[in-house]
């Protein structure tokens, strides 16, 4: 049964032209194949996932593949729940006269196989984002659609070729793209697919290895860019999901990724995981900031790893003499050669609780090989030495149990011993670095901590494991009596308990009440591929967070030198080889569309003054509103009238930490405000920012975070 279709189009009267039949009738009939066919598609995926979901999981590979497909259908339920014909972006039509090309958030077929929506994705929808007058791709004209609750509430027709000048009605001397900058903004980031210019769809679809920068002033699209990227990248590269780790972006702030977040679902991903740096370690929720920049700037010039991998050796040392124990069995030895051999068996990549287990099984198999005597087992011996005082305390001495906190805050208390662990330190230094154990954590210590668990491991982690194993064992050694005695009573003829002597039988039965193994931390990686957004900001002890669990070295990073409140004199090459990358490609963006040429012109000579490099994009649009400079008295009318004249939109105040933040009015520091965007800001007192690269910085950011008007209130 067809689909009950309501008129897509829903034109205010200023546009009336465009609503001539000889313009839209093409698109109301495909519309209308377009819906049927979301109905028919969501129905079946329905029926698709209950009966995924009432299977049985199985185990092994069956288990893994009925979740990766409960997942997919599940992904895809969501995109057709959350968008009905606003699926479709706009078409496209080719220059030899064939019938136009529809381009969808996803691909879309008819029962009957007609391609209705063509994947923005694939290579064949290229041309839609790609193609300009000079360069048309094989297409004399694209139709943009601008939706509002589900509904066409303006399109335009963009000539591509001279054949592509139909109707003037349709055209406009404006691309979607420019005329939605002057749309009001939202608490998140807007949908912008069909507003990709081709200058940014050529970075999009640039493929994964290696490091690409995205490099552009405000306003230049990086942030839509990076995550179009990931968007084509999932898509395009199946590698990086199936088996490859997966993708991670990562924010400057939460406000950001609260910003942001809608964006990949929109766009038909939703595997990715979103972060900040303070995400990646447990203790970066509750971590301060570094008030003495003396401090900071020396956390960030050491090497985490380095220096955690010191502190961690100093607790991996074999005993240098030999060991007698005296069994219930026989007299059994461990010599230093043997205590050194064991301490060297784990694998270089286990961390050092879990290699400690490692060290201890190899140990057991050593003394449990020295009893020859047929009628002990194995299991009887290794319960024994489990329980040997002697062996248990010489082990722990020289491999125990470690936390990464306790590890960090003894580095900072303990001056001999961070001697020790870095040497290259000066006295001066060590004490400028001393503090007393129980101080809290400060951001400059997250890349020290993250270096730490990774090196270490969770010790509560561990201990669970022992909890858990000395479960399984326990309940193996009960079954094993169980099992024994079953068979030993089996008076029947077939002997049909025997079948239980089979291991796979017993596991099956131990397994029912095994404990659950702990969940592993999402955010350690390893990822196939990371996108780093305002990388300007971030410190080399920073990068090697991120590059700890990006071993591919395949990365997006987004930024612009200008905005690093700390200065970043070098170049982005020279930045990033530093930290270990070398395949480094650079991609620029010079045009500000989001930016009113009034606030650039206001903004510009700061940022020039301090940075005269400044990669200062040049702005395509006007907003008709002069920058306004008045008193900071004035700041609750100018908020109240805007309120009042404006039903929509986001306004900012930056530099007043005693406003109490709206619904639609935010309150934000400068480094607060990257990244995001308002149609209002009140910058208030903008010199209290000091002098200097940081202060200019800070100016620049806040001022470009405007798309309508910039209020200066002094």
């Amino acid at each position: 049964m067809p689909t009950t279709f309501l008129d897509p189009f829903q034109l205010p009267p200023s546009s009336h032209r465009k609503t001539a039949s000889a313009l839209i009738e093409a698109d109301r009939a495909q519309f209308l194949r377009i819906a049927d066919a979301l109905r028919a598609q969501r129905e079946e995926t329905e029926a698709r996932l209950l009966t995924a979901r009432q299977t049985h999981a199985g185990t092994g590979s069956t288990a893994v593949d009925r979740d990766l497909e409960i997942r997919r259908l599940s992904s895809r339920l969501r995109l057709l729940d959350r968008f009905g014909l606003d699926l479709c972006l706009g078409r496209m039509t080719p220059s030899d006269g064939s019938p136009p090309l529809y381009i969808g958030r996803s691909g879309l077929a008819a029962d009957d196989g007609t391609r209705l929506l063509i994947d923005w994705r694939t290579p064949a929808a290229e041309p839609y984002f790609a193609a300009t007058m000079e360069d048309p791709r094989g297409i004399s004209s694209r139709r943009r659609y601008r939706w509002s609750d589900g509904r066409i509430s303006d399109y335009w027709d963009e000539a591509l070729t001279e054949d592509g000048f139909g109707d003037p009605d349709a055209l406009d001397d404006q691309s979607s793209f420019i005329a939605s900058l002057g749309s009001d903004r939202s608490s998140r980031m807007r949908d912008v697919l069909s507003t990709i210019q081709s200058d940014q769809d050529a970075i999009i679809r640039t493929p994964s290895p290696g490091a690409l920068v995205v490099d552009g002033g405000p306003g230049t699209g990086k942030t839509v860019v990076a995550l179009h990227r990931a968007a084509h990248l999932l898509y395009a590269e199946p590698r990086l999901t199936h088996g490859g780790g997966g993708m991670l972006l990562v924010g400057p702030n939460a406000q950001y990724l609260s910003y942001v977040e809608d964006v990949l679902p929109s766009l038909g991903e939703d595997s990715v995981r979103l972060s900040t740096l303070r995400d990646l370690v447990p203790e970066g929720h509750d971590a301060v900031s570094e008030t003495d920049p003396r401090v900071a700037r020396l956390k960030e010039a050491l090497d985490p790893g380095a220096l955690i991998e010191a502190a961690t050796s100093a607790s991996e040392q074999p005993p240098q003499r030999a060991l007698r124990l005296e069994s219930p069995w026989a007299d059994l030895w461990l010599s230093s050669e043997e205590w050194a051999e064991a301490f060297s068996a784990p694998d270089p990549s286990s961390t050092h609780n879990a290699a400690r287990d490692e060290v201890w099984e190899e140990l057991l198999e050593m003394l449990t090989d020295q009893i020859h005597d047929e009628d002990v087992p194995p299991h009887a011996v290794r319960r024994w030495l489990r329980q040997d005082e002697e062996l248990t305390g010489t082990f722990v001495r020289a491999w125990p149990l470690l936390s990464p906190t306790a590890i960090v805050r003894r580095l900072w208390s303990d001056s001999e011993f961070l001697g020790r662990c870095a040497p290259a330190l000066t006295a001066a230094e060590i004490a400028l670095l001393h503090r007393e154990a129980d101080t809290a954590w400060t951001d400059a210590d997250l890349p020290l901590l993250d270096a730490a668990h990774r090196r270490i491991g969770d010790p509560e982690a561990t201990r669970a494991e022992h909890r858990r194993q000395a479960v399984i064992a326990s309940a193996q050694e009960q079954m094993s009596h169980v099992v024994d005695h079953l068979i030993e009573d089996d008076d029947s003829e077939m002997k049909v308990m025997s079948i239980l002597k089979g291991q796979d039988a017993r596991n099956v039965l131990i397994g029912v009440d095994t404990p659950p193994v702990s969940a592993p931390d999402e955010l350690a990686g390893p990822f196939a591929h990371i996108v780093v957004d305002e990388a300007q900001e971030l410190s080399d002890a920073e990068w090697r967070m991120l590059l700890a669990r990006c071993p591919s070295r395949s990365l997006t990073v987004v930024g612009d030198r200008a905005q690093a409140r700390h200065g970043f004199t070098e170049s982005w090459v020279e930045r990033l080889e530093r930290i270990g990358l070398r395949d480094v490609r650079i991609a620029h963006l010079g045009v500000n569309y989001r930016t009113p040429s009034e606030v650039m012109a206001v903004a510009a000579p700061g940022i020039r003054a301090a940075i005269p490099d400044a990669n200062v994009p040049a702005s395509v649009r006007d907003s008709g509103i002069p920058v306004r400079v008045t008193t900071a008295s004035a700041l609750s009318e100018i908020l109240a009238e805007w309120l009042s004249t404006h039903t929509q939109g986001i306004a900012c105040v930056i530099g007043d930490s005693s406003f109490a933040p709206t619904p639609r009015v935010r309150s934000l520091t400068p480094a607060g405000a990257k990244g995001l965007e308002f149609d209002l800001v009140m910058l208030v007192r903008p010199e209290q920012f000091g002098d200097g690269v940081t202060g200019a910085v800070d100016r620049y950011v806040a001022m470009t975070r405007a798309t309508q008007e910039l209020v200066i209130l002094r």
